[in-house]
């Protein structure tokens, strides 16, 4: 299976990156993570970039607006970018920068620190040529699903029997 490359600009991005390996690790994708700026360290960044297909991934799932676009320029793998949450603008800023990448450099957008998203999202594009990853994401829905219909049942049990 391919794996999935995860780049973070920093390490404050480590509690929405956890919410991402979690979830890659529950559904056995294997990933590899690491912290590159695109303005700091941006020969890290391309070179990681320009070799992640030759290197075995997938998908790269990325955590910054200009770290993200940056990615895409120089790789032609999917690539999520994941608005990180800021103090000033609550990362509304984020989200708008990282959805209006320029025509013929794509970048695909979670909601604002929408890790666990980023890495669902990378497993259903992984999926399409793993079957059994397939049958993992199709169970977790049903149980996703299973688990919503008995908060209901307990909440009309609870709340109906008012009336």
């Amino acid at each position: 299976m391919k794996k999935v490359g995860i780049v973070m600009g920093s390490d404050s991005d480590l509690p929405v990156i956890r919410k991402a390996t979690d979830t890659l690790r529950a559904l056995g994708i294997p990933f590899e993570a690491h912290v590159y700026s695109a303005h700091r360290t941006p020969d890290e960044a391309m070179a990681f970039a320009r070799s992640a297909k030759e290197n075995g991934f997938g998908v790269i799932i990325a955590m910054a607006a200009h770290l993200a676009g940056a990615i895409a320029a120089n790789t032609t793998l999917p690539v999520i970018g994941i608005p990180c949450k800021s103090n000033t603008l609550d990362g509304i800023d984020a989200l708008l920068s990282t959805v209006q990448m320029p025509s013929g450099i794509p970048v695909a957008t979670v909601a604002i620190n929408g890790g666990a998203n980023a890495a669902l999202l990378s497993a259903q594009i992984l999926a399409l040529g793993e079957p059994e990853l397939a049958k993992k994401l199709e169970e977790k829905r049903a149980a996703d699903a299973k688990a919503v219909l008995e908060k209901d049942a307990a909440v009309s049990a609870q709340l109906n029997s008012e009336v």
